[in-house]
């Protein structure tokens, strides 16, 4: 059994992790924001002229292995992205707006194991979407 894996005991850290590694520090990144549960950071290869990730600092693998005692925090990750959204440049609703994306499992296209909300923004044309 390997760590994506839906059986696989949740670890509050993966030490092979990239975003965990992130969280630690010992990946630079360029900060968004940061709290005692959440991080978010810009993307290294971005879609559009905003574009950065939340993730939560314990390691969860997917939303495949989210439980209900992960609904407080992802509650907090949800109502923290708009505000990030607008500070990092997104124009306001209605006109304006974002993109939320989760990508969960290969055929969800998930590249890192590491539960992780895509936040893209910004004036169209966009790379991708």
């Amino acid at each position: 059994m390997t760590e994506h894996d839906d059986n696989a005991a949740p670890r509050a850290h993966d030490p092979d992790c990239l975003f965990c590694k992130i969280v630690d520090g010992r990946i630079p990144s360029r900060k968004v924001y940061e709290d005692e549960e959440l991080l978010a950071f810009h993307d290294i290869h971005p879609w559009a002229p905003v574009h950065f990730l939340l993730v939560p600092k314990r390691h969860i693998v997917s939303m495949a292995h989210v439980t209900e005692s992960d609904a407080p925090l992802l509650g907090r990750l949800m109502a923290l992205a708009p505000r990030l959204a607008r500070e990092q440049g997104c124009n306001p609703y209605p006109a304006g707006g974002f993109r939320m994306v989760v990508n969960t499992g290969a055929e969800g296209g998930q590249e890192v194991h590491h539960l992780h909300v895509h936040v893209i923004g910004g004036p169209r044309p966009w790379l991708k979407g």
